[in-house]
C-alpha cells in the first residue's frame, strides 16, 4: 500500500515574517531609516552648491569615483542606487498592504476623528504618493535630463540645478514635495522607532523632538538650494 505524500509545505520563515502585520511594519521602519540616512548625506551634499560651481562639481565627480581603484567607475554609485530602490519599493509595498490590511479591517468611517491625530499622521498616504512622483521626476530632471529645462548638460550638475530653479515650476514642484518630505520625516522617524522597540514613556518626548528637528533640518536644507537659486546667491 504506497504512503499519501503531503504536497502542502509550510510557509517559509520569511514569508510568516512578511505576511505578518508586525512584519510589514518592520519592513516598513527599516527602509524608511535606510531612506533617511541618505536623505542627511545627499543633503549636506547637496549644500555645497552655495560653495561654487567647481566645489558642486567636484563633488558630484567623487560620487562615481568614491572606491576606486577596488570599485570600478560608479560602481559605488550604482550600489547606492540599488540600495535606494529596494529600500524604496519595500517601504511603498509594505505601506500599501497595510493601508488595504488596514481598510479591510475597518470598513466603515469612524463617526468621531481621532482628536490626537496630527496633520502629518492624516497625510503620511498623500505625502507617500507626492514624494513617490516626485522621486521619478527628479531622476528625469537632474539624472537623465529627460524633462530639463535649459538644455542638460552632462557632466555640469551645477548648471543643471541652477537651470530647473530658474523656472517658476521647477521650485514649486520641490518646495511642495520637500514640504511633504518633512511631514513623512516627522511622522515616520517616531512610528519607526516605536516599530523597532525603542520607543517609550520616558523616550518619547526625546524622541518627538528629534522626529521635528530631523523634519526640520531636512526640510529647510533641501529648500536651501531654490532659495539661493531664486534669491541669485547660487547663479
Amino acid at each position: 500500500m504506497a504512503l499519501a505524500t503531503r504536497t502542502d509545505r509550510r510557509p517559509s520563515l520569511a514569508r510568516t515574517v512578511w505576511d505578518s502585520t508586525v512584519g510589514k511594519k518592520t519592513v516598513m521602519a527599516v527602509s524608511g531609516l535606510i531612506m533617511l540616512l541618505y536623505l542627511v548625506v545627499h543633503m549636506i551634499g547637496n549644500l555645497k552648491i552655495f560653495f561654487g560651481a567647481g566645489e558642486f562639481n567636484h563633488y558630484a565627480h567623487w560620487l562615481r569615483v568614491v572606491g576606486e581603484p577596488f570599485m570600478h567607475y560608479e560602481w559605488t554609485l550604482w550600489l547606492v542606487r540599488i540600495v535606494l530602490v529596494v529600500a524604496v519599493v519595500a517601504h511603498a509595498t509594505s505601506a500599501y498592504q497595510l493601508s488595504r490590511r488596514d481598510i479591510r479591517a475597518r470598513p466603515s468611517k469612524y463617526v468621531h476623528k481621532k482628536a490626537r491625530a496630527s496633520y502629518a499622521t492624516r497625510t503620511m498616504r498623500w505625502g507617500g504618493i507626492i514624494l513617490g512622483l516626485f522621486i521619478v521626476w527628479h531622476i528625469l530632471d537632474l539624472t537623465t535630463g529627460t524633462v530639463h529645462s535649459g538644455g542638460f548638460q552632462e557632466g555640469h550638475p551645477y548648471q543643471n540645478v541652477v537651470d530647473t530653479f530658474s523656472t517658476w515650476y521647477g521650485n514649486v514642484v520641490y518646495i511642495v514635495a520637500m514640504l511633504a518630505l518633512g511631514l513623512h520625516v516627522r511622522h515616520g522617524f517616531w512610528s519607526a522607532a516605536q516599530t523597532l522597540g525603542v520607543g517609550s514613556r520616558t523616550r518619547d518626548r526625546a524622541l518627538k523632538t528629534v522626529a521635528d528637528v530631523l523634519a526640520l533640518l531636512l526640510t529647510a536644507g533641501f529648500i536651501a538650494v531654490p532659495v539661493g537659486v531664486m534669491t541669485g546667491v547660487v547663479s
